[in-house]
């Protein structure tokens, strides 16, 4: 039994519907010759006779709503001298289809008949120039240019008939294609090709290739684009730049970025040089003291002073001197030597800059004072002192003292000798007056008085002056010794301090 041909369509997923010759339908009821008509026959009468209307339905449907052929890009940039594919794609199966159509190439003031198929096949019915420079690209109708030139550029329309019964559908696609020449290297050509002057001269740069078509320029300083400036003007198709009244801070690498549809090139830097100045003009000296424009310096010393600009080329220097409002050069160059001891107390300069370029020039006042710096130097110095320094100075000093206290406290030479002397008094056997043997009851410092001759003691032990009268007698000479002992308040072994 024949059944209808469908696939789906890469495009807008329509339905590409092919079917053999609609008898096809019934010959499944004619070729079945040995069987007897009935039921089964009528049902296949009808399944045929319903896929022969589906058939007709669907093929006049797309073929009016549906694309059976399509191209995957609708514009191509060629490169002249190198052969290009135009390619197409069927949407629909072309085995056993009568597929007939033709490629024109459409330029501003003419079209040109291309080549003519029948199922991918050429037909030769064009010009000897056409039959050698295009040709198909199998399998399918796609079309194959050997070699582009200039001429090649414009607009190339397929056209496919497919034919069926005693209709045609026919479709149309167009493609654009650009023949390009790949750009070359580009130069650039600068004026004045020296230093410009600030603010008198304007420079023109100009972007230049060998070869290339469709070029579009660009520039780019320090490798970025170039800033928009309202000195900066371009040309239209910005091949060309101009600075009016060059500046300072147009100094820099420029770089020209030439390209077009298939490729693109960079110049070799050129560098903008610019003659501008002096600008920051200002003195300094490494001695004296320094505030804002005056400088004190100490009596007899020579002081040595420099002036300085932002300046291209370098500026020349004049230092004048002011005396009851008149001034007198004293001296060229960036540096000035003042002796202090050889001026007043007070003295008036000016450092004057001029640029023999630009022609531009500026100057700067400054006054010396003559005074006895050196205790503001001492002052200075001591104020200059690290913190850090400080602070280790102090720490040490701490540490020291606190040893040297620990030290005096263990050995202090008066406890020293002290305890030299007392220790063995405190160390003897002391005699025991009560005859206990207690220990404690001994415990305490005696003082031995001596009384001599017979005089009356003012203080005596009644047990020391019955034993001496015992021995020696009333009448005795003799020197008497008083034993006085002293007893603690609190009961403490501590040696006395």
């Amino acid at each position: 039994m024949c059944a209808p041909l469908l696939s789906v369509s890469h495009g807008r997923a329509g339905l590409a519907l092919l079917y053999f010759p609609c008898k096809c339908s019934f010959q499944y009821l004619y070729s079945q010759n040995k069987r007897v008509l009935g039921w089964d026959v009528f049902m296949d009468l009808f399944h045929s006779t319903v896929y022969f209307l589906l058939c007709e339905t669907l093929v006049v449907f797309i073929g009016t709503s549906s694309a059976f052929i399509k191209v995957p890009l609708s514009v191509i940039h060629g490169i002249k001298g190198e052969p290009l594919v135009l390619l197409v794609e069927y949407t629909f199966p072309t085995e056993g289809q009568n597929i007939q159509g033709n490629w024109q190439l459409r330029r501003a003031n003419n079209t040109m008949h291309l080549v003519t198929f029948r199922d991918s096949l050429p037909i030769h019915d064009m010009a000897m120039e056409s039959i050698n420079k295009f040709s198909l690209h199998p399998p399918n109708a796609s079309l194959l240019i050997n070699k582009l030139e200039d001429s090649d550029d414009g607009e190339y329309t397929i056209q496919v008939n497919v034919k069926y019964k005693d209709s045609v559908k026919t479709q149309n696609k167009t493609i654009q294609v650009t023949v390009n020449v790949p750009v070359s290297k580009p130069a650039v050509h600068m004026e004045p090709a020296s230093a410009a002057v600030e603010d008198v001269d304007n420079v023109t740069m100009t972007c230049s290739v060998e070869y290339g078509t469709r070029v579009v320029y660009q520039w780019l300083l320090g490798g970025s684009l170039v800033p928009a400036n309202p000195r900066y003007t371009f040309s239209a198709d910005h091949r060309k730049l101009v600075i009016s009244l060059a500046k300072k801070g147009d100094i820099g690498k420029y770089i020209c970025v030439a390209s077009n549809l298939v490729n693109k090139m960079w110049s070799e830097p050129t560098q903008l040089n610019v003659f501008y100045g002096p600008y920051h003009l200002k003195v300094n000296s490494d001695t004296g003291l320094q505030t804002r424009q005056v400088f004190t310096v100490n009596a007899g010393e020579t002081v040595l002073f420099h002036c300085s600009a932002d300046s291209n080329p370098p500026n020349t220097y004049a230092w004048i001197h002011k005396v009851n409002n008149m001034t007198k050069e004293i001296m060229t160059g960036p540096h000035f030597v003042v002796n202090s001891g050889e001026i007043t107390l007070t003295n008036e300069y000016m450092c004057c800059a001029y640029n023999n370029v630009t022609k531009k020039q500026d100057e700067t006042q400054f006054t010396v004072i003559v005074a006895n710096l050196g205790k503001e130097k001492l002052a200075q110095k001591a104020s200059s002192v690290s913190p850090l320094a400080v602070i280790t100075t102090i720490s040490i000093i701490t540490i020291v003292f606190m040893l040297f206290v620990f030290l005096w406290r263990r050995c202090h030479p008066k406890k020293v000798i002290k305890q030299m002397y007392t220790r063995p008094l405190m160390e003897q056997k002391r005699p025991h007056l009560s005859g206990h043997e207690d220990a404690t009851d001994d415990f305490g410092i005696y003082e031995f008085i001596a009384i001599p001759g017979t005089s009356e003691p003012t203080r005596v032990s009644n047990r020391s002056l019955s034993d001496l009268d015992s021995v020696h007698g009333p009448n005795s000479h003799t020197t008497i010794y008083e034993v006085i002992r002293h007893v603690p308040e609190a009961s403490s072994t501590a040696p006395v301090k």
